[in-house]
């Protein structure tokens, strides 16, 4: 009795060619394995604590409470904005995103490397479970800016919904595809640290958190340069985030109009999304395929 022979889709039904994968999609077919990255990351970062997670409440309440205090009361900078700790804090949300998603995925690979160079795992999982777990840290700081900008009479509606959730997408893809850039040309040059750490000092300081955007209109408005600091993908998502949580109770609390340039250059600035999520698109991109191309020679270079 002779036994018959199985076709070539018999034999690999249900496996997979060593090393073959499906590239920038990875993190959505292997969820389980993604899942268990960002467990694993922040088992770590809390190892030894006894309050936790409960830190990342903590941390952005005080942070939140004082910027009321030492900058809206003490410094009265109130005045020239209202609510200046809302004004404040949700630009600094941003920046605490972005640089936690940027900086941590530069560095997934090489923190990683046991796990690269020893054993086979999509190495798109790696800078997306540090995504993850900034977005982890990120919901805190929402929440608490929801209930401080809550106290000056902020009400949630349909037009600051939009503004936030088109803000979050700009930002995780635009910040997405500098980390997978950033991860893989890191992975052969560990001076890539360096020149992110410079990077995320620059677009805290270049961006419309600390100070106005009317200010930086009547510094350099009408120039070149004031069109490249409105397409800065930054300065769309942290006006984007004013929109959301400031703008809409601005008028309301500013009796003497003090505020209207500034709510005019941020709405101004905000309406160029589309441009920043062009952008963000292409860096993405981008960033994808430089990690696709690198991502083979991860083992050896680490």
């Amino acid at each position: 009795m002779s036994i018959p022979s199985l076709t070539r889709a018999e034999k690999t039904e249900g496996w997979r060619i060593p090393g073959s994968d499906k590239g920038w999609l990875n993190p959505f077919y292997e969820r389980f394995l993604l899942k268990l990255l960002v467990r694993k990351e922040l088992r770590v970062r809390y190892r030894g604590s006894v309050l936790g997670m409960a830190w990342s409440y903590a941390k952005p309440a005080v942070q939140f409470a004082v910027f009321y205090l030492a900058l809206g009361v003490f410094l009265q900078l109130n005045r020239s904005l209202p609510a200046y700790a809302a004004y404040l804090f949700s630009g600094i949300i941003v920046i605490n995103l972005f640089s936690e998603v940027f900086g941590n995925c530069t560095r997934s690979i090489a923190s990683n490397a046991p796990l690269v160079s020893k054993i086979y795992l999509p190495s798109e999982l790696f800078p997306w479970a540090s995504a993850l777990v900034a977005l982890v840290h990120f919901v805190p700081q929402v929440l608490v800016l929801m209930v401080g900008a809550g106290l000056f009479g902020w009400r949630p509606s349909i037009a600051e919904g939009w503004w936030f959730l088109i803000g979050m997408l700009i930002l995780l893809v635009f910040t997405v595809g500098l980390g997978m850039l950033a991860a893989a040309l890191n992975a052969a040059f560990r001076d890539v640290e360096n020149f992110v750490d410079l990077i995320i000092m620059v677009a805290t300081w270049t961006s419309p958190v600390l100070y106005a955007l009317a200010m930086v209109k009547e510094a350099i408005g009408g120039s070149i340069w004031w069109t490249l600091y409105r397409l800065n993908p930054i300065t769309i998502v942290v006006e984007c985030f004013h929109g959301a949580f400031w703008r809409p109770m601005a008028h309301a609390l500013d009796e003497s109009g003090a505020s209207a340039p500034t709510v005019a250059a941020g709405a101004e600035a905000a309406e160029l999304w589309w441009a920043g999520l062009l952008i963000a698109v292409a860096v993405f991109a981008m960033g994808t395929f430089v990690f696709e191309r690198s991502k083979r020679k991860f083992a050896q270079e680490l």
